[in-house]
């Protein structure tokens, strides 16, 4: 019989400053990395108000890590030091390998009403692979498949494998599952994890229970909905629940369609020194790091 896993801990995204004057919520990072282990960090860059993110994140280096971005309304334009350049919309996914180094810069663009919408999430890489040749993928809406789950719920598989069906990212270090998962009002589901990998879930929309446990658990705030015209929704805090280990999560909704993002990777399990964009293994490599940025060394390739 499988074991459902329980519930190790609940926080609230919190009002971030980033780039070059972002108003984000980041879901977590800079906090404490084993417990989200492989992962770094979630930002939700949901906004109204062009003011708040069209200064975007200009020129920028990453080294030893992976940044994904996936959009669900507006658009982010990419370029990058390997002379990539693109723009990605509702729907889509940036999937970049910084590997030994690479240097950026994402600028948003939100729709007609002003509303932007997306999320980015930072993956770690392991020892063996922080100076690998970067990458770039760029996953167009209509290449991520979705999956139908329990009661009517489905999920778009933007990563790994769920139900059989495979998403369009491959070949990641870490083995991530990366889900958007909506299950309807009032029903619930049982969703399938692998057993001694990190699994999270990142709440922004709806209100539901987890595990069983505590109820419920919900954005945005009660008494307001996110899908909803009113703009006061758009800035409440998201739920991120972190899971111990075990072979599946139970999700009950409530009284609306939920909506949350449901990511597993395997854990690296090694030192992390973290600085900014770049993660390495030492503080040596981190030094190392920002010296060759001043001394034009950074990009490998």
């Amino acid at each position: 019989m499988p074991q459902t896993r329980k519930i190790l801990k609940v926080s609230k995204s919190k009002a971030t400053l980033e780039g070059a004057g972002v108003h984000l919520r980041r879901a977590f990072g800079f906090g404490e990395p084993r417990t989200y282990d492989p992962f770094l960090l979630l930002d939700d860059f949901r906004n109204y108000d062009p003011a708040d993110y069209a200064p975007g994140f200009p020129w920028h280096p990453h080294r030893g890590i992976e940044t994904i971005t996936y959009v669900l309304s507006g658009s982010v334009e990419h370029g990058d030091s390997m002379g990539n350049r693109g723009v990605i919309s509702a729907g889509d996914v940036q999937w970049m390998t910084a590997g030994s180094g690479i240097i950026h810069q994402e600028m948003p663009k939100g729709e007609s009403d002003g509303r932007m919408e997306g999320f980015q999430l930072w993956a770690n890489l392991p020892r063996s692979h922080k100076m690998m040749e970067p990458r770039y993928q760029e996953i167009k809406s209509g290449q991520i498949p979705t999956v139908n789950l329990d009661g009517g719920a489905s999920a778009r598989v933007i990563c790994g494998e769920m139900g059989g069906v495979r998403g369009p990212v491959e070949n990641i270090v870490i083995a991530p599952l990366y889900l958007d998962v909506v299950v309807p009002p009032k029903t619930r589901i049982n969703l399938p994890t692998a057993s001694g990998f990190t699994a999270l879930a990142y709440v922004y929309g709806g209100r539901a229970t987890f595990c069983d446990q505590q109820d419920p658990f919900a954005y945005p705030r009660e008494g307001s909905n996110y899908f909803d015209t009113g703009h006061e929704a758009w800035h409440d805090d998201g739920s991120l629940l972190v899971f111990d280990d075990g072979d599946e999560i139970s999700v009950t909704s409530e009284n609306e369609s939920l909506h949350f993002l449901f990511i597993s990777g395997r854990p690296i399990r090694e030192p992390v020194a973290w600085y900014g964009p770049i993660v390495m293994n030492s503080e040596k490599e981190l030094r190392q790091a920002f010296d060759e940025l001043e001394q034009g060394t950074f990009i490998k390739k």
